[in-house]
């Protein structure tokens, strides 16, 4: 069983599935055990640290020979960090976040399928006109870093589909379950990358509060905001906010973001926060889809499952 699609095709993959390369969570066990479900494993290698990667990497040969990626903030990295990754001889690099530019020539000079994550229209005409092999169009959806001033899944993604064509395109932002990853393809798009449903699995490197806080949570418990980066002194860019679930300092400066950049010992206070356990060490990001997520199951299985559910989706819509 599987949907075949430009993308499955491309990458020799069984299923349209692609685990978005999530931040410090999307560690070198939860790609492999994407990759061996049938999906698309992704490491979230985040800036190419050397020690994290190290640790990360050798997880990967639980794949088991399957197609693997990594992916990187793009306004994070420099050229050695992609020159670290390609010594791996991933399947697929993906570049989200900032000017893919500087990196694009060299990525596919190694031969490997060059993903670019797009937020907007005037990133995906860049994303075409650089050669992207594939392109994800986020929705505002989504967990953790997206447009400030950008569109939802729904309207957003048969527009980068029109303008990409033939480039393969995945859908990502809200797509927790077989229905969604059946919806980015009925929008025309080749398969769906997906985060906060595999944030909540058993291999993902989240804290064991993070992961109930997503079973337990529902969409009006998430805001996109600025007002984590700034108090944690993260250096995103103004035009990416953040999905989270409800968090203190969230609640105290919403609104104040001006005033919170201003103040260096409120920064202070969310680092002594941090080290005495009061609060997270990251924010807890998750998407709007939440709700339909309930249990940690094994990621492997997951992907199973979420093509299953797709499969059934898109044959009871082809009977209506």
């Amino acid at each position: 069983m599987g949907l075949s699609t430009r993308f499955t095709e491309l990458l020799g993959v069984q299923h349209p599935i692609a685990l978005a390369p999530m931040g410090g969570s999307a560690g070198g066990a939860l790609a492999a055990a994407v990759s061996r479900g049938g999906g698309l494993g992704m490491l979230g290698s985040a800036n190419g640290d050397p020690e994290w990667l190290a640790r990360e990497l050798p997880l990967i040969a639980e794949a088991g020979g399957r197609s693997w990626g990594i992916g990187f903030l793009t306004w994070r990295i420099d050229a050695d960090a992609i020159e670290r990754a390609l010594e791996h001889r991933p399947r697929a690099v993906m570049l989200s976040f900032g000017d893919p530019s500087p990196f694009v020539e060299r990525i596919r000079a190694a031969d490997t399928v060059l993903i670019i994550q797009v937020t907007d229209l005037e990133e995906t005409r860049q994303a075409v006109d650089l050669g992207a092999d594939v392109i994800v169009a986020q929705g505002t959806e989504s967990g953790g870093h997206g447009a400030r001033q950008g569109r939802s899944t729904l309207p957003f993604v048969p527009v980068v589909v029109d303008l990409a064509d033939p480039v393969p395109v995945l859908a990502a932002g809200g797509i927790a379950d077989g229905r969604g990853v059946a919806a980015a393809l009925a929008l025309g798009a080749a398969g769906a990358l997906v985060g906060t449903r595999f944030q909540a699995t058993a291999e993902a490197l989240v804290d064991p509060s993070t992961a109930k806080a997503i079973v337990e949570g529902h969409s009006e418990d998430t805001e996109r905001n600025r007002v984590l980066d700034i108090a944690r002194g993260s250096r995103w860019p103004s035009k990416y906010t953040a999905r989270t679930l409800g968090h203190r300092y969230l609640d105290r400066w919403r609104g104040r973001e001006a005033e919170l950049a201003a103040d260096p010992r409120a920064m202070q206070d969310y680092q002594h926060d941090v080290a005495q356990g009061e609060i997270p060490s990251l924010p807890m990001w998750a998407g709007e889809a939440v709700d339909l997520i309930t249990d940690l199951p094994s990621a492997a299985d997951l992907v199973t499952t979420l093509a299953t559910q797709a499969e059934d989706a898109l044959n009871r819509a082809g009977r209506l």
